[in-house]
């Protein structure tokens, strides 16, 4: 029987094993990443994610990453919610003053949009441009960021406060908003000698050329100098901030090994609250820990028909068991060649809004051995088939699946899916990327092995910058190509070969 989460595995954010954790089982502070400046109870999440559940990643931050996180520490604590530094500014902003752009406090305020997956791959998107440019990362807790992420940054906050006058004025921008930089730009209105006291950012699916190229170097000039910038986005726009020249030297010191962007900023920045992080262990502790390999397998149905579909479930058996993934099943025969004592135990995660996946899984293993001698335990925490973003309970519970699939030892996810991006990435796993089916047609080959452990930023500009204009994007740089599930488009990072 699944277990599923239940709203009495809420109550309490310890496991019971959570009191048999050793300091010296691991590296709590992540190689520098973190610092020890936090009170452990506040986020259980933040020290014992790395040291006790998650074997010890492979890829080490460099030393400069880490220098540049403690002085933006410095540099938050200084300007954030709460300084005098903030109120001035934020005087400022409210009476459409400009102030100049030699001041020390310089800010960029998040604002929440889409499902789960895009609002994490956003924020950590923004919380890079911030580190790179020296700004303020503030972000918009209008929505239920702040059930289930704890406070990043020693001594200060990342919120932008609720009773801000700000938050009252920026929830209504979009991309015909007189401020909006596309906007001003096609209507000629921003200059070096014309610049606004703040600028909104509008990196959505719907971008026009105009909003997508604001990290090139020359409109990086115009907007550098602009105190106040409000960013909406859907997307991972990571991979574009490499085509620019100035921010090129200063990415390849802090990320040496180009693919562990994400895996890096999210492993610092995004730490479950206790509630979160109690659903996760508790599932962790009953279901998996027992288990000698663990697999996750993350199942997304885009369009229509929606729900279970017998061609993708015929996808993710014949990819598992081609890639070696999953056994193939026996005769009753075959199966008496490999009886063993003490067989292995794999541990299959499913994560999906459709319980069928899982259930036909596990009968699978359940009516018939597996030709290895293997014993296959599939579980999946929750199927709810509606997806239902923004609300408190039901995006708790996807933050905890996606920490529970990066947990696993192996992943296969679902192409174009953010969900399985930010799983995949944040354990430091080489993913299995299912294709998108054409029709009701399984695919062939079914899944394609990445490479790169970074998400793909789906809808970037397809051309380059200034004299890069009608160069494809994908191949101006040797380590930024095209998605391996979105042959067509989408940009991401992969280290050099």
């Amino acid at each position: 029987m699944l277990l599923s989460f239940s709203n009495n595995q809420l109550l309490d954010g310890n496991s019971t094993n959570d009191s048999k954790e050793s300091e010296t089982t691991g590296d709590k502070l992540i190689g520098g990443l973190l610092t020890a400046d936090f009170d452990e109870g506040s986020c259980l999440s933040r020290y014992k994610k790395t040291s006790f559940y998650r074997k010890a990643s492979p890829y080490k931050p460099s030393e400069y990453l880490v220098s540049k996180l403690r002085n933006y520490e410095i540099l938050h604590k200084r300007c954030g919610p709460g300084t005098e530094a903030y109120k001035e500014a934020t005087e400022h902003f409210v009476h459409d003053e400009y102030y100049g752009s030699n001041g020390e406090c310089r800010y960029i305020v998040w604002i929440a949009s889409d499902g789960l997956g895009n609002r994490i791959l956003t924020l950590t998107s923004v919380f890079l441009y911030a580190l790179l440019t020296e700004r303020i990362i503030l972000v918009d807790q209008s929505k239920d960021i702040s059930d289930l992420f704890c406070e990043p940054f020693p001594g200060t906050s990342w919120f932008l406060p609720l009773d801000s006058p700000i938050a009252k004025q920026i929830y209504g921008y979009n991309k015909e908003y007189s401020r909006c930089y596309g906007t001003m730009v096609n209507n000629q209105a921003i200059n070096s000698t014309s610049i606004p006291p703040h600028l909104y950012l509008h990196i959505l699916h719907d971008s026009r050329d105009e909003d997508k190229m604001f990290f090139c170097r020359k409109d990086q000039s115009l907007i550098d100098k602009v105190p106040w910038l409000i960013v909406r986005s859907n997307a991972y726009f990571v991979p574009t901030l490499w085509l620019n020249p100035t921010f090129q030297p200063e990415l390849i010191k802090i990320f040496p090994q180009k693919d562990t962007v994400f895996h890096h900023l999210a492993r610092y920045l995004l730490h479950p609250t206790n509630q979160v992080w109690g659903m996760v262990t508790r599932y962790y502790n009953a279901q998996l820990s027992r288990a000698d390999e663990r697999l996750g397998i993350q199942v997304r149905v885009f369009g229509k028909p929606a729900g279970y579909l017998q061609h993708v479930m015929d996808q993710v058996v014949g990819c598992t068991q081609r890639e070696k993934l999953l056994p193939e099943l026996a005769t009753q025969e075959e199966s008496k060649v490999n009886i063993s004592k003490s067989p292995k135990l794999k541990a299959v995660l499913v994560t999906s809004l459709y319980p069928e996946y899982s259930d036909k899984l596990k009968n699978m293993f359940w009516e018939r051995p597996s030709l290895t001698g293997e014993i296959v335990e599939v579980f999946q925490p929750s199927g709810e088939r509606i997806q239902q973003t923004n609300k408190k309970l039901h995006d708790q519970k996807a933050l905890a699946e996606i920490y529970l699939l990066s947990l696993t030892d192996n992943i296969v996810t679902s192409a174009r899916s953010t969900f399985g991006y930010v799983a995949y990435s944040l354990g430091g796993l080489k993913p299995w990327l299912l294709y998108q089916p054409t029709g009701l047609v399984t695919p062939d080959p079914q899944c394609v092995r990445s490479p790169s452990m970074e998400p793909c930023f789906h809808t970037p500009l397809s051309h380059g910058c200034e004299a890069d204009w009608g160069k494809d994007s994908g191949k101006i740089l040797p380590f930024l190509r095209h998605c391996d599930d979105m042959i067509y488009g989408g940009l991401k990072l992969y280290d050099e070969l």
